[in-house]
């Protein structure tokens, strides 16, 4: 994501601009080499379907669901969290690309990346129940207390009422604010975990203040010997119910991790 800059009037405004901007950029960053560094520790690995270009992940009880994007190539599928036996799925038409998925209440919400949809499904059959519209694009999905977290790839996050979708307030992070926000979890703890695009960290989130509470290093969880051209970035993540543990896996990954995260 690029940027643009205006261009200079004279040298001494250049020196205050440059001062003011810097002055910005120490407050806006709060300080972010500060934050606590934890890594990803793998506990076991599960196969994942390499096909899949994986945009959300969310774990119901014992069910998975993952959403995935490409248009033309889209779908929700809900598998057996312990067998992997596909339970349902259900396709998206072209040209929607599918992104983000979470549950709240009796509806799955899926997210379309620019196509400004919102889908709600039936959380047993995935049938489609309706659709609502919104501005700009859509990343990841997360719920919890009541409310829909939404992320766009900005450092801003949404909150959606979880049966409406309509707007009901945004947060701003207050640190890594060159962070692009993926697909997202909402922890039990009350903290939201985003996948940071392109890269390999996740980001763990206040999300009533927008601080973030601790990086995590999810690097090299692939070995390079599993890897092929059409290997992705990491992307999915999901708190498996009872326990510290999370599924983390990528785009056209083989393997599905489930890790704990500890200190670096």
């Amino acid at each position: 994501m690029e940027r643009k800059r205006r261009a200079p009037v004279a040298a001494v405004p250049i020196v205050l601009t440059t001062a003011v901007a810097l002055a910005v950029t120490t407050s806006a960053c709060g300080h972010s080499g500060d934050t606590p560094r934890l890594r990803a520790e793998v506990i076991a690995t599960r196969p994942h379907d390499p096909t899949a270009f994986t945009e959300g992940l969310e774990v119901d009880a014992t069910i998975l669901y993952e959403s995935t994007g490409l248009s033309g190539q889209s779908y929700v599928r809900a598998t057996d969290l312990e067998t992997g036996t596909e339970l349902g799925r259900a396709d998206l038409p072209a040209p929607l690309f599918g992104e983000g998925i979470t549950r709240a209440g009796d509806v799955l919400w899926q997210l379309t990346y620019r196509d400004h949809v919102a889908i709600a499904r039936d959380p047993d059959t995935l049938a489609e129940l309706r659709r609502v519209t919104y501005d700009g694009e859509g990343w990841g999905l997360c719920a919890r207390a009541g409310r829909v977290v939404m992320s766009n790839g900005t450092d801003t996050l949404t909150f959606r009422d979880p049966l409406t979708f309509a707007v009901t307030g945004t947060v701003r992070l207050t640190s890594h604010t060159d962070a692009h926000p993926n697909e997202l979890d909402c922890a039990p703890d009350g903290s939201l975990y985003a996948n940071d695009w392109p890269s390999e960290r996740i980001l763990r989130i206040d999300p009533d203040t927008g601080d973030v509470l601790d990086v995590i290093d999810a690097s090299g969880l692939l070995p390079r010997g599993s890897r092929t051209p059409d290997t992705d970035v990491l992307n999915g993540i999901a708190h498996l119910p009872g326990t510290d543990h999370f599924l983390l896996t990528g785009k056209k990954w083989p393997f599905t991790y489930e890790v704990r995260f500890v200190p670096a």
